[in-house]
């Protein structure tokens, strides 16, 4: 009994300052993400969208870097988007940029992982889109497109605005107030996922044994070199373990760490990170917008090229000798202190009283609605149900593991 106090103390500590560690990275790329969003507008990336050429799908992809990271958000955007004319191949290709090309999510890994995982975040994901664009391109789903537009029910009346140039608005007090009400709309997107991510980092961290890895995927423990087939099996078992755990983009990062920690292959790590779109949620929201069919369909497309993906980041990393070291050794997250006084301290802090300013200001009136639709987050029912519940436990567990660990 005494164990499991002293490890669930440790495990809810490691969860805090797995948090702290990234809190200054989550507050900068949503910032970024914020005064783009204020800038740019739906009707402006959809016009950009329209067709299923190279140029429409290298905008998407540009619009996906510099739009919000939240998967569920992801997907709503990519829905209104595909309604109001976009093609089907650049809709992909903004909804995997939206969740794997953008600034917050590499800044996040890097404060976890190694540069080659930020490397191959970036390049990663331009390869699911050209993955993407060749699967479908080979399946040709003309009629599934067809069904799903009809089923959305057309192109919406386009009711962009005219506005001023983006460094005129960065100087006007309305801008900032938009920015402020739209940066708190995205830690209210994401909030539940990353207190849940978090919290379950910690708990594997501290108390799943390495011998659960090496069981799970075949291959580690050993001297780092794997087989074909067991790269394979990892870049499988990676979306399986992200199915289970359906956290999001943002909060699935600290575990990526913690698998990495435990010997998994940089293949099975970047399977797991690029898995947040081809978990239940996801295929079930799709099913809600466009359908089962359709639904199963993108599913499909996602998975496979997730797994042509990592193989070929994997084996293409591994020839410009440029894999990763040090998976195995274990511990390698949870040794370090997390609450010292060095830079990250103090970008904390920064981020932290900017938060403040920010929050203040998304409680001043607007004039005018144009934040209204963007980035809007679709209705989830029993999912965001079953995430508030979690967030719930999440916190009673924290505060009771860190009262046990000071004051137990």
């Amino acid at each position: 009994m005494n164990t499991f106090l002293s490890q669930w103390g440790e495990a809810a500590y490691t969860s805090v300052g797995f948090f702290w560690m990234a809190l200054w990275a989550f507050a900068f790329g949503y910032l970024v993400s914020s005064m783009i969003q204020v800038l740019v507008t739906q009707e402006r990336m959809q016009r950009a969208m329209g067709g299923e050429g190279a140029r429409q799908v290298g905008l998407a992809a540009l619009f996906g870097f510099i739009s919000s990271s939240c998967s569920f958000a992801a997907l709503a955007t990519t829905k209104s988007l595909f309604k109001k004319g976009a093609g089907f191949v650049p809709s992909i290709a903004f909804l995997l940029a939206s969740t794997n090309l953008v600034i917050e999510l590499g800044v996040v890994i890097a404060v976890f992982l190694t540069w080659q995982f930020v490397v191959g975040e970036y390049v990663g994901g331009l390869l699911l889109i050209g993955s993407a664009w060749l699967f479908i391109r080979l399946t040709r789903p003309k009629a599934l497109i067809e069904e799903a537009r009809d089923r959305l029910g057309g192109q919406d009346e386009d009711t962009d605005k005219d506005l001023p140039n983006w460094k005129e608005r960065l100087v006007e007090y309305d801008a900032w107030k938009k920015i402020g009400k739209r940066y708190r709309m995205e830690w209210g997107m994401v909030w539940k996922d990353v207190t849940v991510g978090f919290t379950i980092a910690g708990i594997v961290a501290v108390f799943i044994p390495t011998g659960f890895y090496e069981t799970l995927f075949i291959g580690t423990g050993g001297d780092g070199g794997y087989t074909f087939l067991q790269i394979l099996e990892h870049t499988l078992v990676g979306p399986v373990m992200a199915f289970i755990t359906f956290i999001g983009s943002m909060g699935n990062i600290p575990l990526a760490a913690v698998l990495f920690d435990n010997g998994v292959s940089f293949a099975g790590v970047m399977a797991f990170i690029f898995s947040d779109l081809v978990v239940f949620p996801v295929l079930r929201i799709n099913a809600k917008y466009y359908g089962w069919k359709m639904a199963l369909y993108i599913l499909l497309t996602l998975f496979v090229s997730l797994v042509a993906t990592t193989l070929a980041l994997h084996y293409g990393f591994s020839l410009a000798g440029l894999l990763p070291q040090g998976a195995g050794q274990g511990g390698g997250i949870t040794d370090q202190q997390f609450f010292k006084l060095d830079y990250s301290f103090w970008l904390n802090v920064a981020f932290v009283v900017g938060s403040g300013v920010l929050y203040w200001l998304s409680t001043k009136k607007i004039s005018d609605d144009s934040l209204k639709g963007m980035h809007e987050m679709p209705d989830k029912g029993w999912v965001e149900t079953v995430l508030f519940w979690l967030a719930m436990v999440s916190y009673a567990w924290l505060l009771g593991g860190l009262a046990i660990k000071f004051f137990g």
